[in-house]
């Protein structure tokens, strides 16, 4: 696991944080936080070139890569209130799927057992896989939930004759004992996938789906209550699973399988700060960010966000406190 930097352009570390090799533990062991790039799209089932979402998601900001982004909602700053290492990619190998698996689920799984939080950038879904098997790993077997925004479920048995792929993670999660398919919350599905038996087997498996239809007729913070309420009962941690294809492809273009009717970029990241704020996170992935179909690079910049979002909220629930969105920015 010698840190090999970044498989597709230069070694750009997030936003100027420090460089760490996890074979170097010594090196990394005051980390809260440790970005990871899963750069495979080998999993995907329509349009490719999610590979190159790690080093989008790293280098997407106006701003210096300097290492520092105060927040303005929170009055933290993500990258310097908690310690954050990125340790470059992952060595994925296109056209091998089990062993790209492998590999991650190893790295993610390191950084986990050594305390601190892998933040994974993907990549397409499948590495969804291996990154909450590998905290679940560090963590134990079903003590970890998983709350999944996405417009898919991910939850088919098999796709062109494999197991593995970016619409099966979650169930090869569930069928693993990684994670507990009663403790697995799933929010802003849509569309026209998947079927009746596979929505069968969901709710046989104890998932709770928040279509968007259920979303606007009750509110999304409603949901999200909810949902949190499952996921801290009887779990010690929880594992937040962003597919930038949960936002509307007007807002978020740049992805492999765009699905009208999806949540604004706006309800993303208060959501995404209200995870990472009131629940006990342990792992992070933000996934299906495929540059060659973006625009102005409007999805980069939303995921790079996201990233930040759950970074700042983090070292904000660290600090104590409640945070009160009502209060004046310069009363914070």
């Amino acid at each position: 696991m010698t840190r090999y930097g970044a498989m597709y352009g230069p070694d750009i570390t997030f936003l100027g944080v420090s460089p760490c090799d996890l074979d170097e533990p010594a090196a990394w062991a005051d980390a809260d936080v440790v970005i990871l790039g899963a750069p495979f799209d080998g999993g995907t089932s329509h349009r490719p070139g999610t590979r190159f979402g790690p080093s989008a998601m790293r280098q997407a900001c106006y701003l210096p890569h300097d290492g520092s982004r105060p927040a303005l909602a929170l009055r933290t700053d993500g990258l310097k209130d908690i310690r954050v290492y990125d340790a470059g990619d992952v060595e994925c190998f296109s056209g091998d799927i089990e062993k790209s698996v492998r590999v991650i689920e190893q790295a993610v799984a390191t950084i986990a057992g050594n305390g601190a939080i892998p933040v994974v950038l993907g990549g397409d879904h499948t590495i969804a896989l291996p990154d909450v098997t590998g905290v679940a790993r560090a963590h134990g077997f079903g003590r970890v939930s998983v709350v999944h925004f996405d417009a898919h479920a991910d939850t088919g048995n098999t796709e062109f004759g494999s197991l593995l792929g970016h619409g099966q993670p979650m169930r090869r999660l569930i069928e693993s004992g990684a994670a507990r398919g009663d403790r697995f919350l799933q929010i802003g599905l849509r569309g026209y996938w998947p079927g009746p038996e596979t929505l069968d087997w969901m709710a046989a498996q104890g998932m709770r789906a928040y279509e968007m239809s259920e979303i606007v007729a009750r509110g999304l913070d409603t949901c999200l209550t909810e949902a949190f309420a499952t996921a801290v009962d009887d779990c010690d941690g929880v594992f937040l699973s962003v597919d930038v294809d949960v936002v509307d492809p007007g807002m978020a273009p740049g992805t492999g399988t765009p699905e009208p009717g999806g949540l604004t970029s706006r309800e993303l990241l208060d959501a995404v700060r209200r995870v990472c704020l009131e629940l006990p996170v342990v792992g992070v992935d933000v996934v299906e960010v495929s540059p060659p179909y973006d625009h102005a690079e409007v999805t980069a910049f939303l995921a790079n966000r996201v990233v930040l979002e759950a970074l700042s909220a983090i070292a904000y629930r660290r600090r104590g406190g409640v945070w009160d969105p009502t209060r004046p920015l310069l009363d914070r």
